[in-house]
């Protein structure tokens, strides 16, 4: 009489043969795998069953995968849904209507994009809502009407330029007599351009005053939150906007 042992051997081998797999089989005789690994180091199994072993460990690795992938979708959805409320939670407790606020905002806004040199106020990007902020602060801040804002837009080759222009009329919103400059990228010619992308537009304000302002705002309030060994930035830039 075979021992217990030397029973789930045969038994195991028998399974392995029939084209188990090594986890199958430590499942059904709960046998450890380095034990399993042993008794079948010397055991050959039919290319048949070698193709069907190799096409359930696909299918598992797809599924794991899926799993894996709806995993780490949920686990971004929380972390967005989480900088959202935070975002929120900040906003809450500022008054957004307060004109300072919005001339820091402003200020920061324009430090990061704006147009440094010359004596306008400029400012292009390709976020409509970007833009949109960019008006409706100068609008409130320092009555700035509609008259007084060029748009020039950047296009590339094949984009449709009256399309566009009715795209960011509607989007800022600005009337179409706004539009005044169109500059196309000849590198473009004969590439195909992404239907989301509609181009880059430039707001230009003739009011070298505000800029001026904006960027000693921006500059003066970076220096006080920063530790820095040199004073010299504000004098630096008194020199570029002289």
């Amino acid at each position: 009489m075979l021992s217990k042992s030397a029973h789930l051997k045969s038994q195991a081998i028998k399974l392995r043969k029939s084209g188990k797999s090594i986890r199958e089989v430590e499942e059904i005789l709960s046998i450890p795998r380095s034990t399993l690994s042993g008794w079948f180091k010397d055991i050959k199994i039919s290319q048949k069953h070698k193709v069907k072993l190799h096409e359930r460990w696909v299918k598992a690795l797809d599924k794991a995968r899926y799993f894996s992938a709806i995993a780490h979708n949920n686990q971004k959805r929380a972390r967005i849904e989480l900088a959202n409320k935070n975002a929120s939670d900040v906003l809450s407790q500022i008054d957004t209507s307060d004109k300072n606020i919005i001339d820091l905002a402003l200020a920061m806004l324009y430090w990061g994009e704006g147009f440094k040199s010359g004596t306008r106020l400029a400012l292009g990007n390709s976020d409509s809502t970007l833009l949109s902020f960019f008006i409706s602060a100068l609008k409130k801040n320092y009555s700035i009407e509609d008259g007084q804002i060029r748009c020039d837009l950047h296009l590339r080759a094949d984009q449709d330029i009256d399309k566009l222009k009715r795209y960011w009329s509607k989007e800022l919103p600005l009337p179409l007599s706004c539009f005044k400059g169109v500059q196309v990228d000849k590198r473009t010619v004969g590439k195909v351009t992404y239907d989301s992308y509609k181009g880059v537009c430039v707001l230009t304000i003739g009011n070298v005053a505000i800029q001026r302002k904006l960027m000693y705002l921006s500059r003066i309030f970076s220096e006080k939150l920063a530790v820095q060994k040199d004073k010299g930035p504000v004098a630096h830039l008194a020199r570029a906007l002289a």
